[in-house]
């Protein structure tokens, strides 16, 4: 069942989406050649608490941290660690806040220095690709409608959308009915209606859409060692369309 949400939920998911985004443009600031993906959960989680957030992913079914970075092939859930930075990686940064019972979750990928145009090309189709599935989350459209707009660009983009992991629905859990596949036929799935919450999160890989998770359980690699990218927003579904709540 989806579970629609009042004017005041979608508020307070507003709320805790503007600390995601905080925490998304401080890390900005970071990422660089010679931080350690452990010194970015500590920033993240600082800010988060200090603002009154509580991290959603720390504790999550085991999960051992506050954010989760994803370090060039790897495509999602990646663990913070000693691992440094270098020149010409790229980290997708997940983030999610619960604030006052509600849950908000975006990522980003970023660039470590200067990297490959390939690199570069990939980070922007998979936001693109994001774009593209937020603005079909209007009334009267179906879910299927959603995941159809994100792969036709990927696919457009000449790179792979990755189907063992999809988005979500979002609120009072972090995971919520239904599950938001990034590929697909238009046309099918549930229609779409005013305070439906999606998480959307395209993630796209350089090569194959296979991909595999190491023996920590949480790790998501791509089985041919080849770039990935992930971008992510919490989106409300309105009257007046769609509205991004992990906007700063």
């Amino acid at each position: 069942m989806i579970i629609k949400k009042s004017q005041d939920e979608i508020r307070k998911m507003r709320e805790a989406g503007r600390i995601v985004a905080e925490v998304l443009d401080i890390l900005e600031e970071h990422v660089k050649p010679g931080v350690t993906t452990e010194e970015l959960d500590r920033i993240a989680e600082e800010h988060i608490r200090s603002r009154g957030g509580i991290p959603s992913f720390l504790g999550y079914q085991g999960f051992p941290r506050s954010i989760c970075t994803s370090v060039n092939e790897v495509v999602v859930h990646g663990i913070p660690d000693g691992t440094r930075l270098r020149e010409g990686d790229i980290i997708g940064i997940d983030v999610g806040v619960i604030l006052d019972g509600y849950h908000a979750d975006a990522a980003r990928t970023y660039p470590v220095g200067e990297v490959s145009e390939r690199a570069r090309r990939l980070m922007e189709v998979t936001l693109k690709a994001l774009e593209a599935g937020i603005e079909a989350c209007r009334p009267g459209n179906r879910l299927g409608d959603v995941s159809h707009s994100i792969e036709k660009v990927v696919r457009e983009g000449g790179f792979s959308v990755v189907v063992q992991f999809v988005g979500h629905g979002i609120g009072r859990e972090m995971h919520e009915e239904p599950q938001v596949p990034n590929f697909g036929p238009p046309g099918r799935g549930p229609l779409l209606e005013p305070g439906m919450t999606f998480a959307l999160e395209p993630m796209v890989n350089e090569g194959g859409y296979e991909v595999y998770v190491d023996q920590d359980g949480w790790t998501v690699r791509t089985k041919d060692g080849k770039l990935s990218a992930h971008y992510e927003h919490t989106v409300a579904v309105t009257e007046e369309g769609p509205l991004i709540l992990t906007l700063p």
